[in-house]
């Protein structure tokens, strides 16, 4: 099955996406430098895109830059004038997305701040609203993450959560495995928010069986 769904999410990236050399050299810069394959598949990439540009995006906020695949997406959708701010632990992950984002052409708009996310994040205060937040880092903080997203939004900011359902895995109550306790963790905490309206979804595809979480600040 799993490669049934490889070969759909190439149809439909053939049929609606097209080639992309910027994100291609991108993804072989990201092996090259040792970077592991972790990213956000084509069409979802198009899918942030296309939520960010929906939900009027000017300033986005994203949590896990990894080598900024994904980040290209989100600053494409940005208006002139737009800003994305992308927050990244590890070093030589950042100055890898610096160079794909040179690159690509969006290095102007994007801001990568270096170090554990829950510090840079408690750092900002005083900053212009983000009307967009991604986030597709350390799962064990997702519940912690959406409530700085909350903090650093607005009424009308747009959510997204990556990897929430795990295969499956978020069904097990008794899992010993971090990234499981952090997810439904994260469940816990948005249903019982009442600042957030919320609906998760399945996926199947290139990145096999998982989903996100989509969210609205009130």
């Amino acid at each position: 099955m799993g490669e049934g769904w490889q070969a759909v999410d190439d149809y439909i990236a053939g049929k609606l996406l097209g080639a992309d050399d910027a994100l291609a050299t991108t993804l072989a810069n990201n092996e090259k430098q040792g970077l592991p394959p972790i990213d956000v598949s084509a069409v979802q990439g198009k899918m942030l895109f296309l939520l960010a540009q929906i939900a009027g995006a000017r300033r986005i906020l994203e949590i896990g830059t990894l080598g900024g695949y994904s980040t290209i997406w989100l600053a494409r959708a940005l208006p002139d004038g737009g800003e994305l701010v992308t927050l990244e632990l590890e070093a030589h992950h950042a100055r890898v997305a610096r160079e794909n984002l040179e690159r690509a052409g969006q290095a102007g708009k994007v801001d990568i701040r270096v170090g554990p996310a829950a510090d840079s994040l408690a750092a900002m205060t005083g900053e212009a609203p983000f009307d967009f937040v991604f986030i597709d880092a350390d799962k064990q903080n997702n519940a912690h993450y959406v409530e700085e997203a909350i903090r650093l939004g607005r009424p009308g900011t747009t959510i997204i959560v990556d990897n929430v359902v795990r295969e499956g895995g978020v069904l097990d109550a008794d899992s010993d495995d971090e990234r499981v306790i952090g997810t439904r963790a994260l469940f816990d905490m948005v249903s019982g928010n009442p600042r957030l309206d919320a609906t998760a979804v399945q996926t199947v595809g290139a990145k096999k069986w998982d989903g996100f979480v989509l969210a609205r600040v009130r």
